[in-house]
């Protein structure tokens, strides 16, 4: 019979202290990602030459207020609408932003002037179904149901000087929304107006809503 061996190891393990501090965990380092909110309303209405000052916006970086910074202006002396953006960022580089629209409103807008109503949308020169309410909230302004023809989504709208309307960029259910090219048409019989929606969900075209 052959001789066996046993040969027997000895394994030990040694464990390493795990230190932690404000910026790592042992051998990594933490990342705190911004955040940042405007202060106030996202959406500000204001008269031709009122004064605009502009609440800013809270950054937070791990807890604590953080730096920020703004681009864009507001002229108060020229209706129409204004968007400043917000942009703060933690040392690694990620940033976080956030945006408010400031919507003028020309003194060319009579406060008697109303175009609340029901309003059916027509494609081709014929009605779809789709329907779209306004409803006056103030002078130039309107709070408005199915803006684009289908359901689901409230905006405001304003009409900012002449016969010209739109939606200024808002946060909505269905994301951020607006409109481009909106003209109304108070004229015709019965009055109507058009607009191209700028929503991820909608296309681009140019609906048109006749009042009911």
């Amino acid at each position: 019979m052959g001789t066996v061996f046993l040969l027997s190891f000895s394994l030990s393990c040694s464990k390493e202290e795990i230190t932690s501090t404000p910026t790592t965990v042992g051998h990594s380092s933490i990342v705190y990602f911004p955040t940042i909110e405007v202060k106030g309303q996202q959406l500000v209405i204001i008269k031709q030459g009122d004064t605009y000052t502009d609440a800013g916006a809270t950054a937070i970086l791990n807890g604590q207020p953080s730096t920020y910074t703004t681009t864009g202006t507001v002229n108060t002396n020229t209706p129409g609408f204004y968007i400043l953006n917000y942009e703060t960022r933690n040392p690694e580089g990620f940033s976080a932003t956030t945006y408010r629209t400031v919507a003028v409103v020309g003194n060319d807008i009579p406060a008697s002037r109303d175009y609340s109503g029901l309003y059916a949308r027509y494609v081709g020169g014929t009605a779809n179904g789709q329907t779209s309410t306004w409803t006056k909230t103030a002078t130039g302004v309107y709070t408005v149901v199915n803006p684009g023809g289908a359901t689901g989504v409230t905006a405001t709208a304003v009409n900012y000087t002449g016969n010209k309307v739109d939606i200024p960029q808002q946060q909505t259910e269905a994301g951020t929304f607006a409109s481009q090219g909106g003209v109304y048409n108070p004229t015709a019989t019965p009055p109507s107006y058009q607009w191209a929606i700028v929503n991820a969900g909608y296309g681009t075209a140019v609906r048109v809503f006749i009042k009911q």
